[in-house]
């Protein structure tokens, strides 16, 4: 995962690697090379307008959440989760985690990081029956990098391996997720949401 740590670490210090990524980053157009799927994903998730934290550890994990806490003045809030374990991670920044979709903002785990599209594969497992847009503006989301697939069709062939007796309903893809584009005709009747994705090294 060389590419997290060249593009996201604020403490990685090698400038010619530090150059490397930022071509990858800024660049206009796809890369015509076939890209490690990490890159990839970096590369069309932040295209999409994601906002990226890669995390070597779980201190930085807590660290980074408290930052966007911080950042968006979200301490005190009504936060949506319906992952428990979630919840347990998350205790101690004075969070208020309720069942209420019109909460600050929603804190969920998903099933998938598709790197051809940028986009983040969810089910039922995280969000119920609902539909995207009846959920929060603000998502952050949780996840680890062994959870990096190439395509959808991949990500759906995981869900189904993984699950045992029942195979979740309401499976779904997020991608859009710069809230100015609401008004862009292009992408009229998607659901736009002001995503953080924190992404814990596993690998």
């Amino acid at each position: 995962m060389s590419l997290f740590k060249r593009l996201l670490n604020p403490n990685y210090k090698s400038d010619e690697k530090a150059k490397r990524a930022d071509n990858v980053d800024h660049s206009s157009y796809y890369p015509e090379q076939k890209l490690p799927i990490d890159e990839k994903f970096t590369f069309n998730f932040k295209k999409n307008g994601g906002k990226f934290i890669y995390c070597e550890n779980w201190e930085e994990v807590k660290e980074y959440f408290d930052n966007i806490m911080l950042e968006n003045d979200w301490y005190e809030q009504d936060v949506y989760c319906i992952n428990e374990q979630l919840c347990k991670k998350f205790d101690g920044f004075n969070l208020n985690f309720v069942k209420n979709i019109e909460a600050t903002f929603f804190l969920s785990t998903c099933e998938s990081l598709v790197s051809n599209n940028g986009s983040i594969l969810l089910s039922s497992n995280q969000i119920k029956e609902k539909k995207l847009n009846e959920l929060p503006s603000n998502f952050v989301v949780f996840a680890t990098t062994s959870q990096l697939v190439d395509t959808i069709s991949e990500g759906l062939r995981n869900i189904k391996n993984q699950s045992t007796g029942y195979i979740p309903s309401n499976i779904t893809t997020i991608q859009d997720f710069e809230t100015e584009k609401e008004k862009d005709f292009m992408s009229y009747g998607s659901s736009t949401k002001n995503l953080y994705l924190l992404l814990l090294e596993d690998l």
